[in-house]
């Protein structure tokens, strides 16, 4: 099905605003996973990235009346923070062993 077809609805306009924020918010994060000065700055990037493309998901999902995909975004939000939680778990076992 696609996103924009037919005339334009206030839905339509609002997810394609939404689309296009969000995907220059991808942009700006993974940016920042790349050039980032620390780890945890990384971490919280990479968890901001995650955090984006679920809400990607479920704003296609809205806007194709598609609720089966809410699964895979709320699949992907506890894969996301599972992996948050064992980089900072890595993190602070670096830092133990550097003592």
């Amino acid at each position: 099905m696609i996103l924009f077809e037919g005339p334009w609805t206030f839905l339509s306009v609002a997810t394609l605003v939404t689309m296009v924020a969000v995907a220059v918010s991808i942009l700006v994060a993974s940016l920042r996973v790349m050039r980032g000065p620390s780890l945890p700055d990384r971490v919280v990037a990479l968890d901001l990235v995650g955090l984006l493309a679920v809400s990607v998901i479920s704003v296609v999902a809205i806007a194709t009346q598609q609720p089966v995909l809410l699964d895979a975004a709320i699949a992907l939000a506890l894969i996301a923070f599972l992996s948050t939680v064992a980089f900072a778990r890595f993190i602070e076992w670096q830092g133990e062993n550097a003592e």
